[in-house]
């Protein structure tokens, strides 16, 4: 016992301390490199100058942003693999990010006023859509939350939604902003949409806690959940209508960003084991690591000129995505 509290408090500490390491890092780094003297100026010191006013209203509000997305992402992902019992699952890969990335170019290809609220309104129409046909899919019966179904149906819905939205982009000659949307990317984050993921971050963290018991006893099997006086659909039902406005504000400010859902997950379970009241709060910490120092690589890479975020999370989402299905393959 005293192992495992020992373990957890690390765990903690570092990914803290490397967190801390990442929003310096990132808030130092750009077209202009600022020193941390001159950021912490910015924070206790403010004046009215050009290097306070880029710090303070363009990459603040972009690093905690990216920070608070990242967590989401690991957080939604965690409730996915739980509730489904598929290592394999998350939003990206079941079509719930792809759905809420259509509808937000449908919004685009019509000219509607663009600004975070009506992102968020699009993102949070394409994510319920997408998120019914999922909740359809897994709650028939208990055959079809097995890997290779709702792969294979997440793969398929993926797939259509992307294809959906390339035909947009091409019908209202915004193909390069649909090629930017897709990859994923922070490029003009805004306070605004700070405000709007840390809020629904802040409330669905705070529900995801609470559903943590349910969802371990959920991982355990339906059948057991029944014999304890559970009710499996119930619990499905309630954890994917908490995660689709975490997906819908996640897609909103950051575009379609894949693999952190799945990659978070897995490593918190490797060092924690299957208790979701760790997985979850743990997951929102590693999201927010894993997205805050790709979001550094994707500014570094070609500079001055920026990376679309999800060529990296996918770099590696990729062959941890092979890895794990040969692993429950065989």
């Amino acid at each position: 016992m005293e192992r495992k509290n020992k373990n957890t408090i690390t765990f903690i500490v570092c990914s803290i301390f490397v967190l801390i390491i990442g929003v310096f890092l990132s808030t130092s780094i750009g077209a202009t490199r600022i020193g941390i003297s001159e950021i912490l100026n910015s924070i206790f010191n403010y004046s009215e100058t050009l290097e306070h006013m880029l710090i303070r209203d363009v990459r603040i509000p972009r690093v905690f942003t990216v920070l608070i997305t990242g967590g989401i992402l690991g957080i939604t992902g965690a409730m996915i693999q739980g509730v489904t019992r598929n290592p394999i699952a998350e939003p990206s890969l079941i079509g719930v990010s792809q759905g809420a990335t259509l509808v937000v170019a449908i919004f685009y290809a019509a000219k509607v006023t663009i600004n975070t609220l009506n992102v968020m309104i699009a993102s949070l129409i394409g994510a319920v859509l997408s998120g019914i046909i999922v909740i359809g899919f897994t709650s028939r019966n208990s055959n079809n939350r097995s890997i290779t179904k709702i792969l294979m149906a997440g793969t398929a819905m993926s797939t259509f939604f992307i294809s959906l939205t390339t035909i947009v982009g091409l019908l209202s000659n915004q193909s390069q902003f649909i090629a930017f949307w897709v990859a994923g990317g922070f490029r003009n984050a805004t306070w605004s949409d700070f405000y709007l993921v840390a809020i629904v971050g802040i409330i669905g963290f705070a529900i995801a806690i609470l559903l943590s018991k349910k969802i371990n006893i959920l991982s355990l099997g339906d059948d057991v959940a029944i014999s304890l006086g559970e009710k499996p659909e119930k619990i499905r039902l309630i954890t994917f209508l908490v995660m689709i406005p975490m997906c819908a504000a996640a897609v909103a400010v950051g575009k379609n960003i894949g693999f952190v859902g799945l990659i978070v997950p897995q490593i918190v379970r490797k060092l924690f084991g299957e208790d979701y009241r760790k997985n979850i709060p743990f997951s929102f910490l590693l999201g927010a690591v894993l997205l805050t120092y790709s979001d550094i690589a994707a500014r570094m890479v070609y500079d001055p000129y920026e990376t679309p975020i999800g060529i990296f999370t996918a770099l590696i989402g990729v062959p941890f995505f092979i890895v794990i299905a040969r692993r429950e393959r065989g």
